[in-house]
């Protein structure tokens, strides 16, 4: 187990994550991991209106496959996958999300 899953591992045994369900579109059996889930607001339209940016963070070592316009649940509520990255040396991601 590298660094990243210990810590993800530590931030799950403390209650920080929630659990994402997702079913991958190739029909392989559907998992279920803990990433970090964020929903900052953010201003548009030069401050006249907010929006919500959600995202998620999570090892690259899980949601091996989760491609770009996948659907994922969270906490009973469905979002769609909008962009993924690699964070510093690609051993954990962050995807931006869709509320749908």
């Amino acid at each position: 187990m590298g660094l990243v899953e210990q810590v993800y591992a530590a931030a799950t045994h403390a209650g920080l994550l929630r659990d994402c369900h997702w079913q991958p579109a190739d029909g392989s059996p559907s998992q279920t991991h803990a990433v970090g889930f964020a929903a900052p607001d953010d201003t548009v339209f030069d401050g006249l209106a907010s929006t919500t940016d959600y995202q998620i963070a999570y090892p690259a070592s899980v949601l091996k496959g989760l491609a770009v316009w996948d659907t994922l649940e969270i906490d009973g509520v469905i979002y769609q996958v909008r962009e993924i990255r690699a964070v510093g040396d690609g051993s954990e991601m962050r995807a931006k999300l869709t509320r749908l």
